[in-house]
């Protein structure tokens, strides 16, 4: 018999194994997917970690490897925990559970030195993402300046090579289908379908870290709202919310916001779930350099509301909003070069035209609302100091909705559109846990002995938005404190 159970095997799961481990736990990972579809939700990232940093010494630490010719090459800045607090509320609306935050913010910089330190880890700047050429130095923007090498497949490579390293069984299609409680409450273990039936495992404790219910269909629907069914899932088909719903069933609290999640900018011709080979590349994230319009050519959000890794994470339920669920992000010469790299794969919907007639007409958008758009768009544009790596102030005047930042005209042909639609990353919705343990609550608040949660399934993080790496570094947080408590809780010390 294990001492602990984690079910799931993305980052938040593997961290909560790896945790118990170093607590002296025998550990099970229980992943319901099969080997060629192992990681759950990590390996489609791009393995970004936001965490509070006090200065270039402080990266160094974490990339021992950084050459004294690339620090002359880069302003990497800082990043307080009180920015990073600000940040947390500011897109949450105020709706951020305190005692969370203070302990992801607390504990983020040391997990992400324990991630390298314990789990084999190794981090690397994130050029390609979160840094423009200022001045002959590349500035990095935005509070997120870090990456796992390889990105989310990497990450994901690497913590399954640790937990072989350090010890940890793992078991595959081993799909967790409620949890065994005594006459007490206590969670005792697992019941586990796989393709040979059903078993029940027992465990002195299980860590349950198998993301939200967002390739769910009905429940999507159910909970975000109609429309939603036509989503197309960015990541794993397996993050169904078998997890929550057994947690659920067994008394514990839910908690957050269920009607919200994570959806992004996404290909209009992607798959209907996660491509292994693609991974996150189906993302449009560069459209804060350009515009978004709909089917009627009619704009419909601030591309320049904020730095992109504040608004990403919620313009993509705007675009499912929209006729057809579909939107066109345009560019001319002034930016295209600036782009981000997803947008130079060869699976991409695209056009390029001379004229903004024939570029509408090309990707079906109407084109008298289109030309009038962009020409009402041009004629708000004001002359002064563009930089796309802070918030600039170079925004519209006169026209709804603005252009707050970064508001150059778009008149240098040829023209360049994408097709987007909706891709949902995660879902809000999920457990209640007590921070420091990661023990999940009942529905009187108090712990569930033998039961503690992490990652995309807590609850009482995010409302509404969410701030770029955030996620991934939530999920090691609260997957490294979960499994840790586990371990004590079973093994003593």
């Amino acid at each position: 018999m294990p001492d602990v159970i984690v079910v799931g095997a993305g980052n938040a799961a593997i961290c909560a194994a790896l945790a118990a481990r170093e607590g002296g736990a025998d550990v099970l990972v229980l992943e319901k997917a099969d080997e060629a579809e192992r990681g759950g939700n990590t390996f489609f990232t791009g393995g970004g970690f936001r965490f509070p940093y006090n200065g270039l010494a402080e990266i160094r630490g974490l990339i021992p490897d950084l050459s004294d010719a690339e620090v002359e090459r880069i302003e990497v800045g800082s990043y307080p925990a009180s920015a990073m607090r600000d940040d947390l509320y500011r897109v949450t609306e105020g709706h951020a559970d305190p005692t969370l935050v203070d302990h992801l913010i607390e504990n983020a910089y040391p997990t992400a030195q324990w991630m390298r330190e314990y789990g084999g880890m190794r981090w690397v700047l994130m050029y390609s993402r979160q840094a423009y050429e200022v001045d002959g130095k590349l500035r990095f923007w935005g509070g997120m300046i870090t990456e796992a090498v390889g990105g989310g497949a990497g990450l994901s490579d690497s913590l399954f090579t640790s937990m072989e390293r350090r010890g940890v069984a793992l078991r595959y299609g081993a799909k967790a289908q409620g949890l065994i409680t005594d006459d007490r409450g206590r969670v005792t273990g697992v019941r586990v379908k796989t393709v040979d039936g059903f078993e029940n495992i027992s465990a002195g404790a299980v860590v349950l870290a198998a993301g939200g219910f967002e390739a769910n269909v009905e429940m999507r629907t159910r909970y975000l709202g109609a429309g939603w069914e036509m989503a197309k899932v960015r990541g794993t088909r397996h993050n169904t919310g078998d997890a929550i719903k057994a947690a659920l069933e067994i008394g514990a609290q839910s908690y957050g916001h269920w009607s919200s999640a994570h959806a992004v900018a996404w290909d209009l011709n992607a798959p209907p779930t996660g491509n292994r080979r693609i991974g996150d590349l189906y993302q449009k994230h560069s459209y804060p350099l350009g515009l978004i319009v709909n089917v009627h050519g009619e704009r419909f959000v601030d591309e320049g509301a904020d730095l992109r890794n504040y608004t990403y994470a919620k313009y993509g339920r705007e675009i499912l909003k929209q006729p057809h669920s579909v939107a066109f992000q345009i560019f001319d010469q002034q930016t295209v070069g600036r782009l981000r790299d997803e947008y130079r794969i060869k699976e991409v919907t695209k056009s390029e035209a001379m004229t903004l007639p024939e570029l509408a007409a090309d990707m079906g958008i109407d084109v008298g609302g289109f030309v009038r758009t962009i020409e009402a768009y041009n004629n708000a544009c004001r002359e002064g100091t563009y930089d796309p790596s802070r918030l600039d102030g170079l925004g519209t005047v006169g026209i709804d909705p603005p252009k707050s930042n970064w508001a150059l005209p778009l008149d240098q042909p040829p023209y360049v559109a994408f097709a987007v639609t909706c891709g949902i990353t995660f879902t809000f919705g999920g457990l209640r846990i007590e921070a420091k343990t990661a023990q999940v609550l009942d529905t009187e608040d108090r712990p569930i002995p033998g039961l503690y949660a992490a990652g995309e399934l807590v609850g009482g993080l995010f409302y509404h938005n969410y701030p770029g790496g955030t996620g991934l570094m939530a999920g090691a947080v609260f997957g490294r404190t979960a499994g840790a408590a586990a371990a004590k809780a079973v093994r003593g010390g």
